[in-house]
């Protein structure tokens, strides 16, 4: 039989999976504002790899719009991982397939790891600490691109689409 802690366990785990999704979805759309307001006020983003620390959510505000500048596009999936909730403090991960090419025409698909801590506050849960590792690194080029780039387009049409 369910007990309350049981329902606010199973709510607390949801509550952190829509956290990680709202990062991603923040990041795809250019959301910045969005994305730094999933972290506190002291949070850090790491990304060892590419020798990257952004402390802060202003600074992490700032530092996104660069950061994706540099892409010519760039595509993050990601798959829910672990969570271990103590109270108000949690830990987990988030497992990501992303791909991109940069504008300096280097292109990179990555299979990495979020290794996350989160906070409850009176917002809801925030990010403390996101750290990238990359465990699958491929630079080969990308042999797509994305629609209508370099007068390339989809070629499928709506009777393919619905048999």
């Amino acid at each position: 039989m369910s007990t309350p802690n049981d329902f606010r366990s199973l709510a607390d785990r949801i509550e952190i999976e829509a956290l990680c999704a709202g990062f991603t979805d923040a990041v795809m759309m250019h959301d910045f504002e969005r994305l730094a307001a999933l972290f506190t006020d002291d949070a850090v983003l790491r990304i060892p790899d590419a020798g990257i620390e952004v402390s802060g959510r202003a600074e992490l505000e700032n530092a996104m719009p660069r950061m994706q500048g540099a892409w010519d596009y760039f595509v993050q999936h990601t798959h829910p991982g672990a969570v271990d909730v103590d109270g108000d403090t949690a830990s987990g991960r988030a497992h990501i397939c992303e791909f991109g090419r940069l504008r300096s025409g280097s292109s990179h698909l990555n299979y990495a790891i979020y290794h996350d801590r989160y906070r409850r506050t009176a917002d809801g849960w925030k990010f403390t600490e996101r750290v990238y590792e990359i465990r699958y690194l491929d630079n080969s080029p990308l042999p797509g691109s994305p629609p209508g780039e370099n007068g390339l387009g989809v070629d499928v049409s709506a009777a393919q689409l619905h048999g």
